[in-house]
C-alpha cells in the first residue's frame, strides 16, 4: 500500500518551492545590490560596515546601506560633500574621508549625523575654509590635519565649536593667513598666543568704511568749491554786464525827453 506524503511534504508543491526559491534569490541580489560598486560591505548584528578605499570615487555613493554604521572613503577623488550627502545614514558612527580631493564642504553636509556620528576624518584635502555651519551640533571628534587653510576669522569661529582631534591639531597648518606673518604656522600655536583674527577682520572693516567715507566727504568738498567757483564767475559775468549797461540817470533823461515831444 502507498503511503501518504506527510503534512509538511504535502503542503509544498513543486510550483510553490519554486516560487519560494525565486523569492529567497531576489532577497539575496537585493541585498547584495544594497553595497555600491567599487566598495566592500561586511554586516554583522544588523550593521553595515562600508569600505570604499582606493575606489577612483569621484563623488560620495547615493545607494549606501542604510544600516551603515561605519564609512570608509579615504584614499579617492571626491572633491566635494553637498548638501545632505548623508542623510539616510541615521546610525552612522564613524566616517573617514582622508586623502581625498575635497575643496568644497556644503552648510548642510553633515546633516542629520549630529546624535549619531563619533569620528569624522577630513585630513589630507584641499579644504581651505568652511561654513560656520558645517558642523554645528556635532560632537564627534574631528581630524581636520594638513589641508591648506586660510586663517581668518571665520575659522576661527569654527574652531570654537569642534571636538579636534588631540593628536591632529599640530598640523593644521596656515597656508595663507590675513597677515604673512602666520603664513606656514600651526593654527593652534598662533591662537594660544592670544591672537585673534577676528580683530584683524573688524580693523580692516573699519579701514575700509574709514577710507570709503573720506572719499564722499572729499566728493563733498570737492562739489562745494566748483559750485561756489562757478557761481562767482557767473556773479562777475554778470556785474560786469550790468556795467556794460546805460545808468539808470541817462535813461530818466532820455523818458522825460520823449515825454516832452509827445
Amino acid at each position: 500500500m502507498r503511503e501518504s506524503p506527510g503534512p509538511g511534504v504535502a503542503g509544498k508543491s513543486p510550483e510553490r518551492l519554486t516560487a519560494v526559491r525565486a523569492l529567497l534569490f531576489g532577497l539575496l541580489l537585493a541585498s547584495a545590490s544594497s553595497c555600491p560598486s567599487g566598495c566592500h560591505c561586511t554586516e554583522k548584528s544588523g550593521a553595515a560596515v562600508v569600505r570604499c578605499t582606493s575606489g577612483n570615487l569621484e563623488k560620495i555613493p547615493s545607494d549606501l546601506p542604510r544600516n551603515t554604521v561605519a564609512l570608509i572613503l579615504a584614499s579617492n577623488h571626491i572633491s566635494e560633500i553637498s548638501n545632505r550627502a548623508f542623510r539616510e545614514l541615521t546610525r552612522l558612527r564613524e566616517l573617514d574621508l582622508s586623502n581625498n580631493e575635497i575643496e568644497t564642504v556644503d552648510a548642510a553636509a553633515f546633516h542629520g549625523l549630529s546624535d549619531s556620528l563619533l569620528a569624522l576624518n577630513l585630513a589630507n584635502n584641499r579644504i581651505r575654509s568652511v561654513p560656520k555651519e558645517a558642523f554645528a551640533h556635532l560632537r564627534a571628534k574631528i581630524n581636520l590635519a594638513n589641508n591648506p587653510w586660510h586663517c581668518e576669522c571665520v575659522l576661527q569661529e569654527v574652531l570654537r565649536e569642534l571636538r579636534l582631534d588631540p593628536e591632529s591639531v599640530k598640523d593644521m597648518l596656515c597656508h595663507t593667513a590675513v597677515r604673512e606673518e602666520y603664513t606656514g604656522k600651526a593654527l593652534i600655536q598662533i591662537l594660544d598666543s592670544g591672537i585673534n583674527f577676528c580683530n584683524f577682520h573688524h580693523k580692516t572693516t573699519d579701514v575700509a568704511m574709514f577710507v570709503t567715507m573720506f572719499g564722499w566727504f572729499s566728493m563733498v568738498i570737492g562739489y562745494v568749491v566748483y559750485y561756489v567757483r562757478h557761481n562767482r564767475e557767473d556773479a562777475k559775468r554778470h556785474l560786469e554786464y550790468l556795467k556794460s549797461l546805460p545808468s539808470t540817470s541817462h535813461i530818466a533823461k532820455d523818458l522825460d525827453t520823449v515825454s516832452t515831444v509827445l
